[in-house]
Formats: C-alpha cells, structure tokens, sequence
C-alpha cells in the first residue's frame, strides 16, 4: 500500500471518542461531527428521527459507510503512544475517523463523487440503516461499510435471528416444590433441547451459533419461579438461517408461528421430536427479527475472510453493491479492553483510497 503523504488528524480522534454516543446518545456526536467535517467542497444533510449524516463531495456513486453509536458503556479514551483505547476505538469511532481522511485525501487529490454516510442504532437493530433509504429517496452505486475487520475485505457474514422466550409456572413454597411449576427448570429443560440439535456446518460461514441474553427471573430465593423471560440470539449461515426459524416453532409447539416480515414459518419439521415436552406447554416464542446472511463484493488485490458478526449492510437496500471492510479486531469489540493501533488506522485510509480508485 502506498505511504501516505500527509499526518492523521489525531487530535480530531480523540475529540471525537470524548464523546459519548451509547445507542440512544448519538445526537452529540452527530452535531459535533457536521459542523467539524463540513469544510471546503464538502455538502452535509442532515436526517432526523433517527439522526443520520451524509457528507457528500459531488454526486456520491460511492460511499463509505459507519455508524455512530457504540455499545455501553462509555469508556473514556487514553492513548497510549500509538494505541488508542476506549469505548468506539474499533467499533466504530476508528472507522469514522479514517474514513474522514481518507475522504480528504480524495478531496485533495481532486476526486470528486463520493461520500460518507454516518448512521445511528447499529448496534441495536440497525434503525438508522433501516430508515436511511426513505429518508433519502435516491439510489446509489456502492457502499463501503466500516466495521472491525482487520482491514480485510468481509466476503460474507453471518445473519442473525433473535426470539424473545417466556416461561409461564406457578409459584410455590421453595420447601415445597412440588406444588408448584419452576419456569427456570423448565427454561433448563428448554437449554438442553436447544443444545442437543446438530446444525450443518457451512463451508462459508461455518458453525451456527446463539447467546442467551437479557434473562430475568425475579422471584425471592424461597419462591420457586413463576416467571422467567430470556432474549435467543443465533448467529445463522447460509445452511441454517431456515432451520433456527422451524427449530423455534417446534419448540414453542404445534400451534406457533413466527413472523420474520412478510414471511411466516409454521410448515412442518421433525427436526425435534413431535411430542410436546411438559416444558413446551408454559412456553411462548415470540420472533424479533434479524438479518439473513450476507455475501460481499470483494476487490482483487485485497485478503478476504468471513465473519460472524452483523453490521448495517443487509439494511442497506438502496446501494447496488455492497463491501465490509475496517481497522481493528472484531475479537476487542464491545469489550472493557477496546482498542485501536495508529498502524491500523493508516492502513485503512490507503485501503479506503485504494479501493474508491478502483472502483472508479
């Protein structure tokens, strides 16, 4: 990769990770943002409800693409020679900044035609992404989406399915249970089935996943539960993304349907057995949503792999070509040790040129 000629702004970087924008916060980023980024030819539109930004420089046929928001909870920047941490140093306040430069360098080698769109609530359903066409109304060439990846181009990502569970049991003396019907023996009875079934492994995208979050069972210890409530988070393949749906039907009994948009999966499976557990019986699914897996245009010259996470890019419909591609390791995300190299950060404003002057 050529070396670049002119020294990161990373002043601007570390003004803007002083910023909170937790998912929900994303206004003060973005006010600060259009006003600092508005400069020389650049043009900013503002969206509303959700707050979305696109910098244009002409007639954008290409834009680079990231979000605002970061997962809680803020964690203030230090740096540290060149390593960045803190909250949004890779996911995905890094891409920000270096999709910035690398846009004023464009800017300055007179390229003209491109753009960079900032986005709120990834990381909770993608609501900005989701929006962003309506608000718009026009439709473009190609989106380059900033999200942790080692600076490799993403050839494909995993899809997501998420299923809001509830267990339905009676309360009792804890001395005494068996008066009563403990939704959390039944949400483990529930854990085992889900763990015994065998999902095809990919040859993209590999194994099938889930993660279990947002579990409340607030009962007194000398109770036995009558309630207990839990978020299913798969992370689905091209082989599986069909089978997690059946799968939770089955498991919710005979008479569930689960609604992902337009379609409704209620056919048939034997992919568990057909006898309905005493846990089935107390047991409701309801299905929230989630994006199919996702195959991306990958430029020669560029190392490629796969991922397991999500990212704005299926939400993004009104783009005809789609590529993932950012600084950092998916692996330090969302976590207390989030961090960033300035290495890093550099190679990715000569990938970002690299790949608009291609594409052009």
């Amino acid at each position: 990769l050529e070396v670049l000629v002119f020294r990161m702004n990373t002043e601007l970087f570390l003004d803007i990770l002083k910023i909170d924008s937790t998912t929900g916060r994303e206004v003060q980023l973005a006010d600060f943002l259009a006003e600092r980024f508005h400069v020389g030819r650049c043009k900013v539109e503002r969206f509303e409800n959700p707050v979305n930004l696109l910098f244009s420089w002409g007639e954008p046929k290409v834009i680079f693409c990231t979000h605002l928001d970061t997962v809680p909870p803020y964690i203030a920047p230090t740096a540290d020679g060149d390593e960045f941490r803190g909250r949004g140093t890779c996911d995905a306040k890094g891409q920000i900044f270096a999709m910035y430069e690398a846009c004023l360098e464009l800017d300055r080698r007179g390229y003209d035609d491109f753009g960079l769109l900032l986005l709120s609530g990834e990381e909770t359903g993608s609501f900005g992404a989701k929006a962003f066409a309506g608000q718009c109304g026009k439709e473009y060439d190609t989106v380059i989406v900033g999200e942790p990846t080692d600076n490799c181009m993403a050839s494909a990502a995993k899809g997501t399915k998420a299923f809001e569970v509830t267990f339905t049991g009676k309360a009792c003396h804890s001395g005494y249970p068996e008066n009563g019907l403990s939704a959390v023996e039944m949400f483990c009875d529930f854990m085992n089935a889900l763990r015994s079934i065998v999902f095809p492994k990919d040859e993209v995208l590999g194994d099938t996943t889930f993660n279990v979050g947002k579990l409340v069972s607030d009962n007194p210890q000398n109770i036995v539960s009558d309630k207990l409530t839990c978020r299913v988070y798969f992370r689905t393949t091209f082989e599986s993304d069909e089978m997690v749906c059946n799968v939770m039907r089955n498991m919710a009994g005979p008479q569930a349907r689960l609604r992902f948009g337009r379609r409704t999966v209620q056919d048939g499976s034997d992919i568990i057995s057909k006898d309905v557990a005493p846990w089935q019986k107390s047991m409701s699914v309801n299905a929230l949503g989630g994006d199919s897996p996702t195959r991306f245009t990958v430029l020669e010259g560029f190392e490629s792999k796969p991922v397991s996470f999500g990212s704005d890019a299926p939400q993004l419909k009104n783009f005809r070509r789609k590529i993932l591609c950012g600084p950092g390791s998916i692996l330090v995300a969302h976590r207390d040790e989030e961090c960033v190299s300035l290495k890093d950060l550099e190679t990715a404003v000569a990938n970002y040129i690299k790949m608009f002057e291609q594409l052009i």
